[in-house]
């Protein structure tokens, strides 16, 4: 297997940054997810059929219409199997609405480097461009309101920065990102504590410079929390008529999120209460993939494989 160094490279992991996320991070998912492929062989079949320096010239296209996310991290899985930086052509970039069809970027190499890449590669653009492509149906649908999208922790392990990103592509806001950077008061905190201000009281004392966003399930319990200082209510399960009041009676003083219940279909009318956010975990946990291939040019055409 091909020596790798210690990161990305320079350029790449500038760009990787720029992006909101971690590149060393970025590389300890991407060597785990090579390492799983091969599982402490080689591949077998590339080894097999393509002479080990053979050049080769990949297409990278959408097969379906959707919204592109994830072509840094294609880049990095390329660089990591290859060992070194590798040539990507872009033709459009993480966050741009394509169509079936549309070629996304042409990429250069090792062949056995690309087929060693292929299957990681697609894989998390497949998922994170989902991702971006539902975040994006979410936002068009609350159009004309001031609310906005919000995922949440719902996201798959190890990969929450990356899916979060993708929801960035897709016009959406982030959630907190892990359970240390904001408090969010659920109903088993409430009943630990004895109630929702006292829940609050708590969380506040502890944590004084942190945001402290409360569940609760009542319009009565949203009013309390917000009495007693909360800078963000979620109101879960809410009807149109109770998320309407809720925003009448908080008037302002808290920003308030609409949570359970929410689908493409009704998002519209949820937003049109006056709600800030719509808390969405169906944007990471059940987003389709799209569909996106990796295909070498023929060999004998221009950039194509040469397998001599």
């Amino acid at each position: 297997m091909t020596r790798r160094p210690a990161g990305l490279s320079a350029d790449l992991a500038r760009r990787v940054r720029a992006s909101g996320l971690d590149p060393d991070a970025l590389v300890t998912v991407l060597d785990a997810a090579l390492a799983e492929d091969l599982a402490g062989g080689e591949d077998v079949t590339s080894v097999a059929t393509v002479p080990a320096q053979a050049p080769a010239t990949g297409v990278l296209a959408s097969r379906a219409a959707g919204v592109v996310a994830g072509l840094d991290v294609v880049e990095a899985v390329l660089e990591r199997a290859a060992g070194h930086p590798v040539s990507c052509h872009r033709d459009v970039a993480d966050g741009d609405t394509v169509v079936a069809g549309q070629r996304l970027a042409i990429v250069s190499g090792r062949a056995r480097d690309l087929l060693l890449a292929e299957r990681t590669a697609l894989n998390l653009l497949g998922h994170l461009s989902g991702v971006a492509t539902l975040t994006r149906a979410w936002v068009d649908a609350v159009a004309g309101t001031s609310a906005a999208v919000r995922d949440t922790r719902k996201t798959t392990p190890l990969l929450r920065a990356l899916e979060k990103f993708a929801v960035r592509c897709g016009g959406g806001t982030n959630h907190r990102m892990s359970l240390s950077d904001a408090a969010l008061i659920k109903d088993n905190h409430v009943l630990a504590a004895g109630g929702v201000v006292a829940a609050f009281q708590r969380v506040r004392a502890a944590y004084p410079d942190l945001p402290v966003e409360v569940e609760v399930d009542s319009v009565q319990d949203a009013v309390a929390a917000v009495e007693a200082g909360a800078d963000l209510v979620l109101l879960d399960n809410f009807s149109l008529e109770q998320l309407a009041e809720a925003v009448a009676r908080v008037a302002g003083r808290a920003r308030l999120e609409a949570s359970g219940g929410l689908t493409l279909e009704n998002a519209a009318a949820v937003a049109a209460t006056g709600v800030d956010y719509l808390a969405v975990g169906a944007l990471t946990h059940s987003a389709p993939v799209l569909d996106i291939g990796l295909d070498f040019a023929e060999p004998g055409r221009p950039g194509g494989a040469r397998w001599d």
